[in-house]
């Protein structure tokens, strides 16, 4: 009994701690792997140089699901004169080390940590794990790695910490029929029999949630950068066409980032492989990148516009992190959206630069809303997050990381202009390259560069949650202004910006900009812009109030130019009136259209704003034709007919009607049918118009969407279903299908089961569950757990229509127990609970959520769970505040009826 105590008393010292002690620092790690591609086993050793800087009877390391054997692990010291052997070798699981305990003190100086271990290739999709794949109709099995953000140490034993950086030496024993991949080029490889044995070329230093391992059969397409870098695109054997997109941008991106950076890729060689079962969309390991299939591969027959600019993006995305991320790494997690948030930001960029006709900067206030929608709850967290355990770091990989922190870049760069901050890069790449950085670091040399106070105005940003709406009023000669936090639930939150306001006045010509320091300010029009809004009236028409074009000088005040900065905008009566008229008169940009609309949706869920000033004003679009814009009108319509069918459900046919007809104009204007030589942007939109409206009980579009779908069901090759418009059709026939009509969902099923395009599965599982009969979706609802639906994909299934919302509940409560194990901790089993849990709308609900998780919550979805719940009660505040709204029966029938 007491050897135990003692024991334990001995290791308590480092448990519980969230990073490993700094004893030992790692130098060079000697790999060499086994898998069993039959068994699903694993053999491995490892050598790791380290350099033993402080006095120690301990090694402290990472390891997890790790079988160790302790006979193996030995230490010797640097000339060989030494060589120590472990007393005893423990396995700590809770915390996820390795301790190994010798008789003295290790020597101080260099030497070799030597450790022989086993595993199994798991089916979690992290660590070193297995994915299925069919060649010749027989079913194999390929392994995978997936190490971020703290798996390497469920492949071996490392210090798993990304500012413990060392070079990799990598050794695999294969089939020899297959293909083995690592980070590096291979140097030889030995066949002997049906093994072979491939040595790889030793990696520069990087963290260990980079390395990559994959072994499997595939083909793969080649091609160069004008440096001679060899760029390969790996997918299954019979899918080479179908990487030649990807291989062609990323070619070309490298060479792009290799000129704005100033900096080139740093390794000899590129591979980008698409894995059929991966849990995120990719993954940046140095010079192998692995995604899932549908974010790699384009079928030009197949694939959908869409589809092109995820490829593009995701390519772009990736490929910026060889340098921020992989070249210069975050010091520790908490600096997690250095990396991501920059490489979101740069990858529209370089999209932009390859595809200028996409206009993928209106795109970007997409991804913009996003972060702004999860910032705007309590339940957020701040950009700089504190990170003080392995489980906590899925969960911020979030809108907030993401979206937020590229959101925040781009106001930076906007604000600085953007030489200024090309070139801050560029001195930011020489002095941390090979090393690691906080957010601070780059912070300083923006600052060094511009003369700018970056760090205190971006500290505003990135060390507190949630941002600012800004209120404007017009007096006298003057402008008003006042910032506070915002926030969905309509309380008052403390927090106070540094805001780079924008603004121009009647003209893109007349702009002025300013920092918001205070909680209000003022700004003289007459002295800064030389007019008064005063001084220019609206004219009258039989329609209303419109601009006289003539005199538009001061006719309008936009703040916020473009969107670029992170904040809402509130107007005052007049000058939301006038901005109305000057989206009537179109007169404003489309970023600028898709500002004022999406503050103004907000501002309404936050009960600032009434629902039937929201619907006035969407009336402005009604000759809309820009993809972004129309897109988020889109997704305002369904939010806002969901919730009014909770609160107001005797309006909801008007409401319908309403949005119907705002809809038809550009829905007519383009049409069905594709258009020789029309632009990309119009190929997106047209699906997403003709799925809205056959969502909202259009009967022309939905009989429409029937005939095509059914000429489809007859001829896989017909034009009358291009890729661009199938998910429009799919989610408009299931719009009637029912217990006792289900012809049309049990043809979705047959394409499902025909097509091996990943793209085309995931369009077909996101349409399911749109129908309105709760035992359809009770039957789609189980189709995602069975072995037909890829774990990676069945949060596809999710998207639940409003009549499924209690059955999507009751559901996941029954097989809560089969998810949490199935998708256990990752980043999808959040998805779940946030698809399952938002959509409803009333207090009582939940607390439902809350006490059925009470017993079950883990830290993986702690957050995203209180950030659901957050989400209900937004919901049925905003359904009481429908239901106070005096005049809207007669706003809404009128604006039904107002040809």
């Amino acid at each position: 009994m007491s050897v135990n105590m003692e024991q334990s008393h001995k290791y308590e010292q480092f448990k519980g701690q969230p990073r490993l002690p700094k004893f030992l620092v790692p130098k060079r790690y000697d790999i060499k792997l086994k898998p069993d591609l039959v068994t699903c086993k694993f053999t491995g050793t490892v050598d790791i140089s380290v350099d033993v800087v402080a006095d120690t009877k301990f090694i402290v390391l990472n390891a997890a699901e790790l079988s160790i054997d302790p006979n193996s692990v030995q230490f010797t010291a640097q000339n060989g004169s030494k060589v120590l052997e472990a007393l005893e070798v423990q396995l700590l699981e809770e915390d996820e080390i390795m301790l190994a305990e010798f008789a003295d003190n290790l020597p101080i100086g260099v030497g070799v940590l030597s450790i022989a271990f086993h595993g199994s290739l798991n089916d979690k999709m992290k660590g070193f794990y297995r994915s299925t794949y069919e060649h010749n109709g027989e079913k194999k099995n390929m392994a995978v790695t997936q190490f971020q953000p703290a798996d390497a140490r469920r492949c071996f034993p490392c210090w798993d910490e990304p500012a413990c950086k060392a070079a990799f030496k990598i050794t695999l024993e294969v089939p020899s029929e297959l293909v083995a991949l690592s980070n590096m080029p291979v140097t030889e490889q030995k066949v002997d029999g049906n093994l072979k044995t491939v040595y790889y070329q030793e990696s520069p230093i990087m963290s260990t949630y980079l390395v990559a391992v994959v072994v499997g059969l595939f083909d793969y397409v080649e091609d160069h950068t004008p440096d001679g870098i060899k760029v390969r695109v790996y997918c299954q054997v019979g899918k080479g066409n179908q990487g030649k997109f990807a291989l062609n941008v990323a070619v070309k991106t490298l060479d792009l980032y290799k000129e704005y950076f100033a900096v080139p890729y740093s390794l000899p060689k590129l591979d980008m492989i698409a894995i059929p079962d991966f849990a995120l969309g990719a993954m940046e390991n140095y010079g192998l990148v692995t995604y899932r299939e549908i974010a790699l591969l384009y079928d030009d027959k197949f694939s959908a516009a869409a589809n092109k600019q995820r490829v593009a993006i995701a390519v772009a995305h990736e490929l910026a992190h060889q340098w921020f991320g992989n070249l210069v790494t975050m010091e520790w997690w908490t600096h997690l959206w250095l990396n991501e948030g920059f490489a979101t930001w740069v990858s529209y960029l370089a999209t932009d630069s390859l595809f200028p006709e996409w206009k993928i900067w209106t795109q970007f206030l997409e991804e913009s809303i996003l972060g702004l929608q999860l910032d705007g709850l309590a339940e957020s967290h701040p950009i700089e997050v504190e990170v003080n355990h392995a489980g906590e770091i899925d969960e911020i990989f979030d809108a907030i990381s993401y979206k937020k922190g590229a959101s925040v870049i781009r106001m930076l760069q906007s604000y600085l202009g953007p030489e200024c901050f090309q070139r801050a890069l560029a001195s930011y790449f020489k002095r941390y390259a090979c090393s690691n950085a906080k957010t601070e670091d780059l912070w300083t040399v923006l600052e060094e560069e511009s003369g700018e106070p970056v760090n205190k105005l971006m500290n505003s940003w990135t060390k507190q949650n949630g941002y600012p709406v800004v209120s404007v009023k017009a007096k006298d000669q003057n402008l008003e202004f006042e910032q506070s936090q915002f926030l969905l639930s309509g309380s008052h939150g403390d927090g106070q910006w540094i805001v780079p306001i924008t603004l121009c006045c009647g003209s893109y010509d007349a702009c002025q900009n300013f920092l918001l320091q205070a909680k209000s300010g003022t700004l003289n029009m007459k002295d800064v812009l030389g007019c008064s809004i005063s001084e220019c009236s609206l004219m009258q028409t039989g329609k209303g109030a419109k601009i006289d074009k003539n005199d538009s000088k001061c006719a309008w005040i936009k703040l916020n130019i473009d969107q670029t900065g992170f904040y809402r905008v509130k107007y005052d009566e007049d000058l939301a009136c006038r901005l109305r008229c000057a989206i009537e008169s179109k007169c404003l940009s489309a970023t600028d259209r898709f500002g004022i609309l999406d503050d103004s949706n907000a501002l309404s869920i936050a009960c600032q704003q009434s629902v039937a000033s929201l619907l006035a004003l969407m009336g402005a679009y009604r000759e809309e034709l820009d993809y972004t814009v129309l897109s988020n009108l889109i997704s305002i319509s369904n939010k806002v007919t969901r919730i009014a069918a909770d609160a107001v459900p005797e309006l909801l046919v008007y409401i319908k009607k309403y949005f119907i007809s705002l809809l038809r104009y550009p829905a007519e204007k383009l049409g069905w049918d594709p258009k020789q030589g029309e632009s990309h942007l119009d190929a997106m939109l047209r699906g997403q118009l003709f799925m809205a409206l056959a969502q909202f009980g259009h009967d022309a579009t939905q009989n429409e969407a029937s005939r095509r779908f059914h000429a489809f069901l007859d001829d896989r090759d017909t034009h009358l279903l291009p890729p661009d418009i199938r998910k429009a059709a799919y989610v408009a026939v299931m719009q009637n299908v029912s217990t006792s009509n289900r012809l049309a969902y049990e043809s979705l099923l047959r394409v499902y089961r025909e097509t091996d395009l990943s793209q085309e599965k995931t369009r077909i599982l996101s349409s399911l569950a749109s129908c309105p009969d709760p035992d359809i979706i009770h039957e789609v609802l189980n189709f995602l757990l069975s072995s037909e639906v890829r774990t990676q994909d069945a949060f596809f299934g999710l998207a639940v229509s409003w009549e499924g919302r209690e059955t999507a509940w009751r559901w996941l409560k029954d097989n809560w127990d089969h998810i949490s194990k199935t998708w256990e901790s990752g980043f999808l089993i959040t998805r779940f609970i946030s698809a399952t849990v938002s959509p409803f709308s009333s207090y009582e609900k939940g607390n439902e959520v809350g006490e059925f998780f009470a017993s079950r919550a883990k830290p993986s979805i702690a957050r995203t769970l209180k950030q659901s719940i957050e989400r209900v009660h937004i919901n049925a505040r905003s359904v009481q505040s429908i239901q106070d709204e005096k005049h809207l029966a007669e706003v809404v029938k009128e604006l039904a009826y107002n040809k």
